[in-house]
């Protein structure tokens, strides 16, 4: 097994972005530390789907063949054989999806932390890390999935025992495909069906050149979609603004004082809800814990306390924020009356001035 981290330097020779190709092949590996929580999330994507993806109805977008062993029909061996052909360059152009953060195989013992099927030489399990040294580097686009692949997520929190780390940890920051492209990091705990969905598209439209590379932010996300904080697209950011709390997890109130992060969590979810538009952490009563955050969960823990400043602010806030909600309910008052030449009275009084004499 390859012991140190693929780095650019290290990557097969650069094909030209945006390449037209008509097929693509998606290897989706969820071998790393892993719920395959994102596979099950991404079922529920709609814009686009899956299947629109797989069945080729959204025009311009290569043939995809895709191999996930949740939602294949091969199993052993019959499954493997598109790895295998890929690692021996006999599989191209293809995307590699990582789900699941990297465990340090460098300090496994005796054996190891995680596998993907056996050597056919040998017979030996196949890690997880090894796969991604023969696989990355031959891969046209590399696409973690997850906050687990992504930055290392719930298996790389202090105190665990594997090493975990995210892809660009163990790959390196400056690593490129064989498309010449980064990785692309599409976060969350699960993923956001949609977001994923709507990256792989861009990705597609972009192997068939029909797009340029996908905009990421310095965290390699795609900058649209994670550009804007949680509390930005918040239907609740009005009473944080006014100074109006939730004290329980029963109200539609701001809920910073019972542990919501939005504020500072680039995320879209409050935004593009969960399904369809439809749910997403704090649009149904829940708090934001972070979950697309490189610092996720170490630096959002304990989950349910008030986040670090969220006093201060919130003090500030109860300054402010009943002043502005006076004012605004004197407005209010006042938007809610018509004005008072609207009657049904022998004077007109809306204050109207004839452009000529003779009419009144």
């Amino acid at each position: 097994m390859g012991s140190e981290p693929m780095t650019a330097s290290a990557t097969a020779p650069a094909e030209p972005a945006g390449a037209g190709f008509d097929e693509i092949h998606i290897l989706w590996t969820s071998e790393g530390m892993s719920c395959d929580g994102d596979t099950v999330s991404v079922t529920a994507a709609s814009l686009p789907s899956l299947e629109d993806v797989l069945l080729g109805a959204i025009p311009g977008v290569p043939k995809v063949h895709l191999h996930n062993k949740v939602l294949a029909y091969e199993t052993g061996d019959d499954f493997m054989a598109a790895f295998h052909r890929a690692a021996a360059g006999e599989l191209a152009p293809f995307i590699l999806v990582v789900e699941g953060s990297i465990p340090n195989e460098n300090i496994n013992g005796d054996g190891y932390w995680t596998s993907m099927g056996n050597d056919p030489a040998t017979g030996e399990p196949i890690t997880f890390n090894e796969w991604i040294d023969r696989l990355a580097p031959r891969a046209w686009a590399v696409v973690a999935i997850g906050t687990c692949a992504a930055y290392g997520g719930i298996h790389a929190m202090a105190g665990n025992p594997t090493g975990c780390m995210g892809l660009a940890d163990y790959l390196g920051p400056d690593f490129l495909s064989a498309g010449g492209l980064p990785i692309v990091n599409v976060p969350g705990c699960p993923v956001q069906p949609d977001n994923f969905m709507e990256t792989l598209l861009w990705t597609l439209h972009h192997a068939a050149g029909l797009a340029p590379p996908i905009p990421l932010d310095e965290q390699l996300r795609p900058t649209w979609l994670f550009g804007k904080t949680v509390h930005e697209g918040c239907d609740r950011a009005a009473y944080y603004e006014q100074g109006d709390f939730a004290k329980d997890y029963n109200s539609p109130k701001c809920q910073v004082k019972v542990g919501c992060w939005g504020p500072v969590v680039n995320c879209n979810v409050t935004k593009r809800g969960w399904m369809d538009g439809i749910g997403g952490c704090p649009n149904v009563g829940g708090i934001c814990i972070g979950c697309t955050m490189p610092g996720f969960p170490d630096k959002f823990m304990p989950f349910m306390d008030e986040p670090p400043g969220g006093s201060l602010s919130s003090g500030l806030m109860a300054v402010y924020g009943p002043f502005i909600r006076t004012l605004r309910s004197i407005t209010n008052a006042s938007a809610n009356r018509e004005p008072r030449w609207r009657h049904n009275e022998q004077a007109l009084t809306s204050g109207y001035q004839p452009r000529w004499t003779g009419r009144k």
